[in-house]
């Protein structure tokens, strides 16, 4: 039976980008690096090969170094989850399998993209993900990118197999953790798929985010769970209205905008593989003006820290 991951499915969960280098290759000095902060940091877990991650444009082979590396720089001090991306569920098999070996903590598994399964086969895909591997399963429903929603009612259906632990949730639905909180295990846990609903979800009585912005400012996105947990919504939302505009350039143009940023940060190169392309010029601007507009207050030392 496995045990819902209360402990470390929780809080913001940074969704790292993919460094690579002028030759188009992983940068794995870089991608170390990155995770390194993260830990630091005190992040209770890492998403690697997922969304921000470019996770299409990676082969097997590549997906699986990058999940390996995190790992080796975890060591386990935090937890690796391996994003398993495709809308084929044999490929998805692969991925999940490949993740495993690599020695990933869990895996999140996403509504196929494109296909758009009716939700029979959106179960009959998870379940068959799920049962190619030992490993937690973490859901990502992401309307935005797939056309199709998971229902509630699938949801409720997937979580009577204990191995599903949580969901990360990008339908920008803000009332499905009151919604759902009686109706699913305890210990399974609901995250906002996105920075642009985090607060709200959390607010709402999620469990967290996972995050780009956590991938900039993760001592900041924790003070903010911190703050909204001990119900001080007050000065939590403060924070993350003052962070307002740089998570609308990250979502606007993800992961570009993120690998920008972190660029200017001097932590990777803001190079992105085709079909994104790095950002504009007049997107850089918007960025580094979303920056300056939190100096004042010297959050932008915590994102740097």
């Amino acid at each position: 039976m496995f045990i819902p991951p209360s402990a470390w499915f929780t809080g913001f969960i940074p969704d790292l980008p993919t460094p690579f280098d002028a030759a188009d290759t992983i940068d794995l000095k870089a991608f170390a690096a990155l995770c390194e902060r993260q830990v630091a940091a005190g992040v209770p877990a890492l998403v690697v090969c997922e969304t921000t991650g470019e996770a299409p444009t990676l082969s097997p082979a590549e997906q699986e170094l990058v999940i390996r590396t995190a790992v080796d720089v975890a060591c386990g001090r935090v937890r690796i989850i391996a994003g398993t991306v495709s809308n084929a569920t044999g490929h998805a098999i692969e991925l999940a399998r490949r993740a495993e070996a690599a020695g990933a903590d869990a895996i999140m598994s996403v509504v196929p993209a494109y296909n758009k399964p009716m939700q029979e086969g959106m179960l009959a895909h998870f379940r068959a993900v799920a049962g190619s591997v030992g490993l937690p399963v973490i859901l990502h429903d992401v309307p935005s990118r797939t056309l199709r929603p998971l229902a509630d009612e699938t949801l409720l259906r997937l979580v009577e197999s204990r191995q599903f632990v949580g969901l990360r949730d990008g339908s920008c639905d803000i009332t499905r953790p009151m919604r759902l909180s009686r109706l699913l295990p305890v210990g399974f846990r609901l995250l906002s798929g996105d920075d642009v609903t985090s607060f709200g979800t959390i607010a709402g009585g999620g469990d967290g985010a996972i995050s780009e912005i956590a991938s900039i400012a993760p001592d900041l996105c924790r003070t903010i769970f911190s703050q909204v947990r001990q119900g001080r919504l007050q000065s939590a939302c403060y924070l993350h209205k003052r962070l307002a505009p740089l998570i609308a350039c990250l979502s606007r143009e993800s992961p570009a905008a993120l690998k920008y940023a972190l660029s200017t940060l001097g932590l990777m190169s803001p190079a992105t593989r085709l079909p994104i392309v790095p950002l504009e010029t007049a997107a850089q601007a918007e960025v580094a003006r979303a920056f300056a507009a939190i100096a004042d207050e010297e959050l932008i030392d915590s994102v740097g820290a």
